[in-house]
């Protein structure tokens, strides 16, 4: 849970408040429609919101099945917009695959529609151990009972979404027998792939010290991370689980108190979101603070590290302990 500490100057609250209206119109002009993946001669169509949530199906239905994603590589799925052509691919779904719990506000619209409509779908946060915001991290009104979305920072959380899915996916009544077992053995093997992943990343993150395992990042995407590896989440510049909110200069200036008592030696920037941010923040520290790009929202373009939800967790894992363990170099 974040820990905010009380303003330190007016001047320097008024220079954070000056170019947040430019950087949150830049971190919204960030956001882009994603393309629909090429055909294969499976008959079964499988639509999936977020790219994260699209390799995962990928990777468990392989070829027995089409698989549209989206959402781009680097687009933010708060805020993420469609074209005509893909709602109609939602519409026309054999099964919609999403993540649920709010995240994805842009497409909201589309997805209660093909819920009314009755249309077949898996939503993946409904197979998870869901966390809350505390009323200190989630703002407005009922924010002590927001729900946090971004579950799959913890791969045992996508462990247990990827066992529903599988059985979801096998049972799709375009598949034959063949593709059925194809499909639960390749979902097998895949839950058994993020449980290795998780027992590395976890013997990984023992090279920090528990007084330097301190998150500072754009928004709250950690927490099911800090849960599951007993990371500190100390503060975010966004307010809230969603990129949409707007930080004030009040929470900035006490972010950077936090930062500065704490000494933290690195910050993290998500790549969806432009890091300018970050780095005024690092700046107004004081102190050498390296700012450093996690993939947290979305998957990147092939060859850029994280091209796969697992290629994400390894390339983040490796960046956090670069960035918090004593003597380690961090990358930028």
């Amino acid at each position: 849970m974040s820990r905010y500490r009380g303003p330190r100057s007016r001047a320097r609250a008024a220079r954070l408040a000056s170019g947040v209206a430019v950087l949150l119109g830049l971190a919204l002009s960030a956001c882009t429609t994603g393309p629909s993946d090429a055909e294969s001669t499976a008959e079964a169509n499988i639509v999936v919101t977020t790219n994260i949530l699209g390799d995962v199906v990928s990777q468990i239905v392989g070829d027995a099945a089409n698989v549209r994603t989206l959402m781009r590589p680097g687009a933010d799925p708060h805020s993420f917009e469609i074209s005509a052509q893909q709602a109609a691919q939602m519409d026309e779904a054999d099964l919609l695959v999403s993540n649920g719990l709010g995240l994805e506000e842009g497409l909201q619209r589309h997805l209660d529609r093909v819920a009314a409509a009755g249309g077949a779908q898996f939503v993946a946060g409904d197979h998870v151990d869901v966390l809350r915001y505390a009323a200190s991290d989630a703002h407005g009104e009922g924010a002590a009972e927001a729900v946090d979305p971004h579950f799959w920072t913890d791969p045992l959380q996508m462990v247990a979404v990827t066992e529903a899915l599988t059985e979801t996916l096998a049972a799709l009544p375009a598949l034959d027998e063949d593709a059925r077992a194809a499909v639960t053995g390749r979902g097998t093997a895949y839950a058994a792939e993020l449980t290795a992943v998780d027992a590395t990343m976890k013997q990984r993150f023992a090279e920090i010290p528990p007084d330097r395992r301190a998150l500072v990042t754009n928004h709250h995407v950690f927490g099911y991370f800090a849960e599951r590896y007993d990371f500190e989440v100390l503060g975010t510049a966004i307010p809230g689980g969603t990129t949409l909110a707007a930080p004030s200069a009040k929470d900035l200036d006490a972010l950077v108190t936090a930062i500065t008592e704490a000494r933290v030696p690195t910050i993290f920037a998500e790549s969806s979101s432009p890091d300018r941010l970050m780095r005024v923040l690092a700046d107004e520290a004081g102190l050498t603070v390296d700012v450093v790009s996690l993939f947290t929202e979305s998957l990147s373009e092939p060859g850029a590290g994280a091209d796969t939800y697992v290629a994400m967790l390894h390339t983040n894992t490796d960046r956090i302990v670069a960035g918090l363990a004593p003597g380690e170099p961090a990358g930028r």
